[in-house]
């Protein structure tokens, strides 16, 4: 990780800040590879098992309050 970071301040347009086109290609290869490793993973058991207990009838249902998918518990 620190190659990317020395090698983007060397790479990086003076003044701009940004990333170049060749260490974004860079990061969108490493991003997709962990994301596809991590897909490869699968569900663990106990998480398939507490989906299953969820979806069983008359498993409690809890309703978003606020109809938002923030999770904020109410704080604003």
């Amino acid at each position: 990780m620190k190659d990317l970071k020395s090698q983007a301040s060397r790479s990086a347009t003076p003044g701009k800040g940004g990333l170049t086109p060749e260490i974004q290609s860079r990061i969108g290869h490493q991003l997709r590879a962990m994301y596809d490793d991590v897909m490869r993973q699968g569900v663990p058991d106990r998480f398939a098992e507490l989906i299953k207990k969820l979806d069983a009838p008359g498993a409690p249902y809890v309703e978003n309050e606020g109809g938002s998918n923030d999770n904020n518990n109410g704080r604003d």
